[in-house]
Order: C-alpha cells, then structure tokens, then sequence
C-alpha cells in the first residue's frame, strides 16, 4: 500500500480518521454525561456509544438497493462525507444552543448509517487495487493505523478536552472524516472508481451469498462467535479491576499491555502472507481464548498482564486475515456487498455479547465470566478446526468425477 500510486495517497486520510476516531472513544461519553440528566445518564451514555456504530447494520439493509453498485472508493467516500456532514452539526447545534441529549443521540446515529458500506469499500479498493498476494499486508496495515490509533487517541482526547471540550473533539473528528472524503475524491483516479457491470443490486444480496456460500457462512459464523464473546470481557475486566485489583490504573494497565501487542501483532500480520489463512485465523481464535485463562484462573497480576499482552499480540491479526479470506472468496461483482453484510453483523456480535456479559458478571461474578469466555473461545476454534479437518479429508476421499479423471491439473 505505501507503494501503490493510488492506495499511499489515502494513507494520511486513514491515519487521520483513525486517530479522530479514537479520539471520539472519549469525547462521545464524556458530552453525553455533560448533556444527559443526572439519573438517566448512564443510559443516555450506552445510546451515545452505541449510536456511533449500530446504525451501520440498519444501513446496510435500508440502502443495500441504492449502494450495491458502487465501487469500493465511491462506497466508502459516501460514509466518509456523511460521517463529517452529522458531525459537524454537533458542535453547530452546541453553539447553537439547542444540543438536547436526544438531539445529540440522533445526530450520532444519522452519522454512522453508512459506516458498514464505507468499512466494506475501503476494503474492496484494497482488493480493487493489489494483486491477491498484497492483500494481506494491505488490510494489515489499515489494522495496524487502526490499533496505533487507538493506543494515542484517548490520552490525545483527554487533553483536548481539559482545554477545549468534548464538542471540540468532536469537531476535530468530523474535520478528520472530511480529509478522507477529500483523498477518495481527488486521490483515487476515475477509472478506479467506476464500478463494475451487473453487480447484485437487491436489498439482502450480501446476506443471501454468504448464506449460500458454505466457506463465508462458516468464516462469517466463527468471526461472530469471536466478537460475540469479547464482549462479556469488556463488562467484566473493568469490574475485575475495580473490585479486586482497587485500581483504575490496574484496567489502563490491562489495555495498554494488550493495545502494545496488538501494534507489534499488526505489524507482523504483513509478514504472514505464505501462511495458510484458515489455520492461521482458528489458531488466532484458540490463542487469544487461552491468552485469557490466566486471568480468569486468578494468576498473580503480573502473570496476567504477560498473558494479555500476548493476547494482543495473537489477536491483531484477525482482522487482517479474516478479510483476505473474504476478498479471496468473493469477485468484483459480489465483493462490496459480502463486505458490507460481514461489516454488520461484526458491528453487531460485540454489543450483543456486551448485553450477555452484565448478566453473567452478576450472577458468575467477574473473573468466572472472563474464565467462561476465554474457555468458550478456545472451544469455538476447537470446534472450527475440527470442521475445516473434516472439510478436507471428505475433498481428500472422494473419487474423482467421471469428466475430470483424465482432465489436466488446474494452476492453484
């Protein structure tokens, strides 16, 4: 990507975009405390949060007719301008003065209505633009921006708003999506973004081929258990920290250690392009699960910071492997719309294991439900081992069919 005429010229929007993303991370809760009545304001904050992504899934299905032609720069162009257009009206209507917390909570939500469209077009350009053996590396190192970022973002955004204000982040953000829709417009030629012919234009088309797809139904079905069981560890591990470590520095520890792991993780994601994907994809998911049994298994806390850190450094790859899979098993005509289905339902496993997490930190207590979890994870890629195995020795022992027994070999 740093190479390619087209792609280097998108990397300072990327990087930007990232960093005011993860700078958002902070300044999206801390305006929705400042803005939501005293009571409420815990619940007022999850709809904040959660309105700066969800909508994407609505999106997906409402302008699935209207987007499924678009080539990828087109695709993400659009989320990038609608992301700056809603939130710039933030701190618009803050100065304003009319910014009410349900006001504050729709504009966040209009916001993200593409944000799986724009997710899947950055990575159908990716797959637009490199040959099949770079792709790996190219969606590595948009991973890696996205993990730098979210190592600076946060420390970055809370300086800015002991001077400033969360709206002033805000604003810094939205400024940040309207550099990258400025580098679709003028840094990807014409030509690259001219979107193929006859291309699926129905409203489900993404759902529908990876449903009848066998492969990305079962790397879709493995992705979703994954997220889905992070989740309980985002409720629990504060919780932990707070009860039984009595530090809030204890929990910055925990994400620091993982978020370094995961910056060197992603950038060794680029060097694996000769490993096989789906070994190297369930390996992933087995490891991160038992990076987490030390913790739930109540190691000193030392023991369990090696053990986290390690689980970055084996998760960071995941997002990079996983979506060269899904560009390897998709073409031009149907890529954009297996992405942006795939980009939903992964908005969506992560909140819904969340939801899952509360209950079970309640009723099993912190470190149980991180000790769950992690046993859990190494059970879904235990299971997804086992059915990739069979996959290939039931190939391996079929007799060949009556037309290819005398038919020359294919070039892999």
């Amino acid at each position: 990507m740093v190479a390619h005429p087209v792609l280097r010229r998108l990397l300072p929007g990327f990087t930007l975009s990232y960093l005011g993303d993860a700078m958002s991370l902070l300044a999206v809760s801390w305006l929705a405390i400042q803005l939501a009545p005293g009571r409420a304001a815990g619940l007022w904050v999850a709809a904040a949060v959660a309105a700066y992504t969800l909508p994407g899934v609505l999106g997906t299905v409402l302008f699935g007719r209207l987007l499924a032609g678009r080539s990828g720069a087109q695709l993400a162009a659009w989320d990038a301008t609608l992301r700056a257009a809603g939130l710039f009206l933030i701190p618009i209507c803050y100065l304003a003065g009319v910014l009410e917390i349900w006001l504050y909570v729709t504009l966040l939500g209009l916001s993200a209505l593409l944000s799986a469209w724009g997710s899947a077009g950055r990575f159908t350009l990716v797959a637009e633009l490199l040959p099949e053996r770079h792709r790996l590396a190219g969606n590595a190192l948009i991973s890696l921006l996205g993990e730098t970022s979210g190592l600076f973002g946060p420390a970055l955004a809370a300086i800015v708003i002991a001077f400033g204000g969360p709206v002033l982040v805000i604003t810094i953000d939205a400024a940040t999506f309207a550099v990258l829709a400025l580098s679709y417009a003028f840094g990807v030629p014409r030509t690259a973004r001219a979107a193929p012919e006859d291309r699926p234009t129905a409203r489900l088309a993404g759902f529908a081929l990876i449903r009848a797809d066998r492969r990305l139904l079962g790397l879709v079905t493995l992705v979703f258990a994954f997220f889905f069981l992070y989740g309980p560890v985002q409720v629990a591990l504060p919780i932990h920290a707070a009860r039984e470590l009595g530090s809030a520095g204890a929990l910055a520890a925990f994400w620091t250690v993982f978020g370094v792991g995961a910056v060197i993780g992603g950038f060794a994601a680029g060097y694996l392009r000769r490993w096989r994907l789906w070994p190297t994809t369930i390996g992933i998911v087995i490891g991160w699960g038992a990076a987490l049994l030390p913790l739930g298994f109540g190691a000193p806390t030392g023991v369990a910071l090696a053990a986290f850190a390690l689980g970055g450094l084996i998760w960071a790859p995941f997002p990079a492997t996983t979506m060269a899979m899904l560009q390897r098993s998709t073409d031009d005509r149907t890529r954009a719309q297996v992405l942006a289905a795939y980009s939903a339902l992964a908005m969506l496993s992560v909140p819904l294991g969340t939801m899952v997490g509360g209950p079970l930190v309640t009723g099993l207590g912190a470190r149980a439900t991180i000790l769950a979890a992690g046993l859990a994870t190494v059970a879904v890629g235990a299971v997804a081992a086992w059915v990739v195995l069979r996959h290939r020795h039931h190939h391996r022992t079929l007799p060949p069919h009556p037309q290819q027994e005398n038919a020359e070999p294919r070039s892999h």
